[in-house]
């Protein structure tokens, strides 16, 4: 008799089919189904993967499958909603608890702080005291916003390429300060400077993008960006969730003022860890929107305190030490494989995916030769259909715009079968 939860692959179709329907399939809900099962990571060895049974290097063009257990799975071109973990950084948390657990070592935590804003300032080009780490993404663009002293009339621009929060946002400060919200409409798929020219004016007080956008991976240029909201004695803001481990950057010679994006995407670590770029100049002016004991510099007497002056100030609590754990062993496997392989192989394969989806006659809402590892198109078939039909050849991926809008996206470890895969899906039902 088999084990009671050991799962069959009916199963695990199931599972796909039922969550593909909703519009994602999500990495969280494949953890919690497949724990314990035969094919648990505790009971396979590393090199238990496809690529590394076949031996073929164009199976793993990275060398990194083994160290994605998820591959063995699915052919997952989802990690634009969450990166799975690689073992390394399974193995990361699994130390921290432990150590929680027994009460080892108490300063664990805080060498996890040093090393992962050490990492992080290296790897995207920045120096460490320009770094926060937040909770989540959002918590940048609510410290700027809060920050600025704002005026009736003052306006802010951004486009609708932009992430939901960036909408709520404007908008209940819209209602709250009189603060225009302009947003840019995009030409298949694309938003340009001079779009943004064209709408920035001398009571622009922000520019407000997505690095890359969550909705088809079209990616900015952010220094002609940057150009012209300094022009305008603005600044620039970059969310870059699903830009931080995708290309190679300098956040110096990117020129923006501020950028942030939480880990459990593209860099392969947890929720809860967003690191903060504030760009130095700011630092003085720039204050948190609320306080706390990690604030503090140095305590003075009738419970006076002087504050710190780094961009840990916006740090006001306790951070979440095991997502910070997981941001530390992430960008240690990160600089490992290297971010300009990375952005090689993922936007090569990206590449191949919106040529091969277009030959089939998608309507592309991704650009060609667009340096991102998100492709996005409408693909004018049957939702409920074509969610059973990846679920049952175990791709993931994710639905927007109620099911038309089909958005994959290749990771450090996803190759051309993985493509295939998903091309092969949508073959059969054009």
């Amino acid at each position: 008799m088999k084990p009671q939860d050991d799962r069959t692959p009916l199963d695990r179709r199931r599972f796909l089919r039922n969550t593909a329907v909703a519009g994602l399939v999500a990495l969280p809900g494949a953890d919690s189904l497949l724990a314990g099962s035969k094919l648990d990571d505790r009971a396979r060895p590393l090199g238990g993967s496809r690529a590394a049974t076949t031996g073929h290097a164009d199976d793993d063009p990275l060398g990194v499958r083994p160290s994605f257990p998820v591959t063995d799975e699915f052919a997952y071109l989802n990690t634009a909603s969450v990166g799975p973990l690689p073992v390394p950084v399974r193995d990361a948390l699994h130390a921290y608890a432990d150590n929680k657990m027994r009460r080892r070592d108490a300063a664990a935590g805080r060498e996890a702080i040093a090393s992962a804003r050490s990492r992080f300032a290296g790897m995207f080009g920045a120096d460490e005291d320009e770094l926060a780490f937040l909770y989540a993404t959002s918590g940048a663009e609510n410290i700027i916003v809060s920050a600025m002293d704002w005026r009736a009339g003052d306006n802010v621009v951004v486009d609708e390429l932009h992430f939901v929060t960036t909408f709520v946002l404007y908008r209940e400060l819209e209602r709250r300060a009189g603060v225009e919200l302009r947003i840019i409409p995009s030409r298949d798929g694309v938003v340009t400077v001079d779009d943004f020219a064209a709408r920035t004016d001398e009571r622009t007080r922000l520019i407000s993008v997505a690095w890359v956008s969550n909705r088809n991976g079209f990616r900015y240029d952010l220094p002609p960006l940057a150009d012209l909201a300094h022009a305008h004695g603005a600044y620039l803001y970059a969310d870059a969730i699903q830009a931080w481990g995708t290309f190679p950057t300098n956040l110096h010679d990117e020129n923006v003022d501020f950028a942030c994006g939480n880990g459990y995407k593209w860099l392969h670590a947890d929720f809860g860890c967003a690191p903060f770029y504030v760009r130095r100049e700011h630092l003085e002016w720039m204050t948190s929107d609320r306080y706390g004991h990690r604030q503090v510099a140095e305590s003075l007497p009738g419970h006076q305190f002087r504050l710190k002056t780094s961009a840990e100030k916006l740090e006001y609590a306790n951070p979440a030490y095991g997502p910070v754990t997981a941001m530390d062993a992430a960008l240690e496997f990160l600089g490992k494989v290297g971010v300009d392989r990375i952005a090689g192989h993922t936007h090569a394969l990206a590449g191949e995916l919106r040529h091969g989806a277009e030959a089939l006659g998608m309507r592309m809402f991704t650009p060609p030769d667009n340096p991102s590892a998100i492709v996005s198109f409408y693909h004018g078939l049957d939702h409920a259909e074509l969610s059973r039909a990846l679920a049952d050849e175990g791709v993931a991926i994710t639905f927007q715009e109620d099911g038309q809008l089909l958005r994959a996206a290749v990771g450090m470890f996803n190759n051309r079968e993985d493509v295939d895969r998903l091309l092969g899906v949508i073959g059969r039902l054009v």
